[in-house]
């Protein structure tokens, strides 16, 4: 199964974390405090990052969480924006090694 992955920027994680929160109807199954929130529904993968080098509300990358994915992987498309393709567990891989404290699982 396919579920799209969208990546934004902000410049306020607690607010965003507020804000989606409401507006996907669940809390994120990942959270970093002041840098990171990742939210994991039915049909949606979603992420935003404290990144100062993108404006809030930037989009920092798009993609696929795409459970038959072998390994992760990156293009650009004719546009220049970046799409990921990743399994679940690819992500939590990554989520952990970026913040060992995280501890994420994705069940």
């Amino acid at each position: 199964m396919e579920k799209l992955h969208i990546a934004i920027a902000t410049n306020s994680i607690e607010d965003t974390i507020k804000d989606y929160n409401e507006r996907l109807g669940c809390e994120p199954c990942s959270f970093i405090v002041n840098e990171y929130a990742l939210w994991r529904t039915e049909s949606l993968n979603f992420s935003v990052r404290q990144d100062p080098t993108c404006k809030p509300g930037e989009l920092r990358h798009l993609g696929w969480e795409d459970s038959t994915a072998s390994q992760f992987s990156q293009t650009t498309d004719v546009n220049g924006i970046v799409w990921e393709n990743f399994s679940a567990q690819q992500q939590a891989d990554e989520i952990n090694e970026i913040w060992p404290e995280a501890n994420f699982s994705p069940e």
